[in-house]
């Protein structure tokens, strides 16, 4: 008995781990995959994205430094962390008539990676 809950609580930490993803990883995907438009810490700013501190609660299209689309703007997207992996996986699926040209990424280790990433530049 004590070793299958040894194992049920060890698979259930790993999972949660794996949920919470990488920071450290995340940083070189969102340097290499999403750098080149968007920027995050003290100096961030938009230039052909937004600038994505403090993304996550944040209203879609309401930064006051970039021209969001229309489609973004009017979405009503709430940028929560499951809301934020669906856009990071398939943007055009989460809204409609977005200028971001970006395909996507599927796999959810780099998405889980990226939102690690992302969360260490939310608001304390």
């Amino acid at each position: 008995m004590k070793y299958a809950l040894f194992t049920l609580v060890l698979i259930f930490n790993t999972h949660a781990a794996l949920a919470d993803g990488d920071a450290e990883a995340g940083a070189k995907l969102f340097a290499k995959t999403c750098g080149g438009c968007h920027s995050v810490g003290e100096d961030a700013r938009g230039g052909f994205g937004p600038q994505l501190n403090g993304i996550i609660g944040r209203p879609a299209g309401t930064t006051t430094d970039y021209q969001y689309s229309e489609a973004m703007k009017n979405s009503g997207v709430v940028w929560t962390r499951d809301k934020l992996a669906a856009y990071i996986e398939a943007p055009k699926k989460v809204v409609s008539g977005t200028r971001m040209i970006f395909w996507g990424i599927s796999d959810q280790e780099k998405i889980e990676n990226i939102l690690a990433y992302l969360e260490t530049f939310q608001p304390e």
